[in-house]
């Protein structure tokens, strides 16, 4: 009887330990008691996006969330990386730039929240303000399609082009202009990230340059620019995933801790209105 209440004690207590660790590992980790990794792997530009990152890292680590930042400075890689899972998400792009990425290759991807927008600005080193802009002009954009719409609405915005009646800004296109006065040559095949030294090197009258490229050069759109995108643009960059993981929860967790009162603070400060966060559901 001593030797099967003894086997019975010890398997009692196996049980308990084994119950006590079980609530350990939920309260510590409570991601990997999911089944899911709590190590993050993100995708981003250097300038916002990976900075934001940075200050949200201690913040995920509370959460028991281990974030790796992977830094890119194209526009195409990201996309290539998360489709063969060499990351979990990205955060570099705007919501029409992914949706022509999935409309031209297919990626099985989705918007898993909005986080900031940073307008598109128009430079110059010749000229100070958009009245000096000369008959015969040129201006140089990027050779991507999804921001054409972007640069034009902005253009027309400031009266120095018009579009074509009922087209929409988001999939204008240069054969979109119904009336150009001022004669502009526009110059669209170069790479984004060639653009900053566009206009370093002074090559035209105008260059439209996405925020996270003018920040590499010290330019502050709010203050620098010609010509600033209205806030009430479209062009929100958001997390992107593959088709399913928007509901993991750390990539919930990421989402929230981008829209959390310590991040906002950070970008207020950090530049100065010419980055905002936004809703997570902002389209």
């Amino acid at each position: 009887m001593k030797k099967i209440f003894g086997f019975a004690t010890t398997v009692l207590l196996t049980v308990a330990l084994a119950a006590c660790g079980t609530d350990s590992n939920n309260s510590a980790d409570s991601t990997s008691a999911r089944g899911e990794n709590t190590k993050l792997v993100v995708g981003a530009s250097v300038t916002p996006h990976a900075e934001i990152l940075e200050q949200a890292k201690p913040l995920l680590e509370k959460e028991g969330i281990d974030l790796e930042i992977k830094t890119f400075d194209d526009y195409i890689l990201p996309n290539k990386a998360l489709e063969n899972g060499d990351i979990d998400a990205n955060y570099f792009q705007h919501i029409p730039y992914l949706n022509k990425q999935i409309a031209d290759n297919g990626y099985d991807f989705v918007n898993a929240g909005a986080v900031h927008i940073e307008p598109m600005g128009l430079y110059s080193k010749r000229i100070s303000d958009i009245s000096e802009l000369a008959e015969g002009a040129t201006v140089i954009t990027s050779n991507s399609e999804s921001d054409w719409g972007r640069i034009l609405t902005i253009l027309q915005d400031a009266g120095v082009i018009k579009l074509k009646d009922g087209v929409d800004a988001e999939t204008a296109t240069f054969d979109d202009i119904a009336e150009n006065p001022k004669k502009l040559e526009f110059k669209h095949d170069i790479d984004p990230s060639l653009l900053a030294t566009a206009y370093q090197n002074d090559e035209a009258d105008l260059v439209a340059i996405n925020a996270n490229f003018a920040f590499g050069i010290d330019l502050n759109p709010a203050d620098d620019s010609v010509l600033l995108e209205a806030d009430n643009s479209p062009y929100v960059n958001v997390i992107a995933v593959r088709s399913g993981a928007e509901s993991s929860d750390k990539i919930k967790k990421l989402v929230e801790v981008l829209h959390s009162d310590e991040i906002k603070d950070f970008v207020e400060k950090q530049w100065q209105g010419s980055v905002k966060i936004v809703d997570a559901d902002a389209k």
